[in-house]
């Protein structure tokens, strides 16, 4: 299963569930993210060409992060771009995240590992703000 949150029009995340599968390849991001998403199934003996990649020119206005949830339990908030509280969703062992736009926050309710994919160079202090959470009484789970 796929999910997406979609704040005002605004693309916030994709959610690829663990039991997702389907053949061939889908790209879940539209062509202008500067961090791209897909899944590809592909049979025994498919061969993928050797390759390298251009260099190309690339402008990265905002971090966009891929989280792997490797084992665990993961509560995921998600807020707009002025810091307000949304909707919360868990994820589990196996579902992949991507972060596109708005803020987001994590608690694990279980011991987790993930595997985070963004964009570099790592700009420190200038790549975040931190803001409080949302208070557990006012969460909002999305099914």
């Amino acid at each position: 299963m796929i999910q997406r949150i979609i704040h005002q029009d605004k693309l916030l995340s994709i959610i690829i569930r663990t039991n997702f599968q389907k053949d061939g390849l889908e790209f879940f991001t539209p062509n202008d993210f500067s961090q791209q998403l897909a899944y590809m199934k592909r049979p025994e003996g498919y061969v993928i060409p050797p390759h390298v990649h251009n260099v190309v020119v690339r402008e990265v206005q905002y971090t966009k992060e891929v989280l792997f949830i490797k084992s665990g339990q993961v509560r995921v908030d998600f807020y707009d771009d002025e810091k307000n509280y949304l909707e919360s969703t868990i994820l589990e062992t196996g579902d992949v995240i991507l972060l596109a736009y708005g803020g987001h926050g994590f608690e694990m309710l279980k011991e987790s590992e993930i595997i985070e994919v963004k964009q570099g160079p790592y700009a420190g202090e200038m790549d975040k703000v931190l803001f409080s959470p949302v208070e557990k009484n006012k969460l909002n789970m999305r099914k």
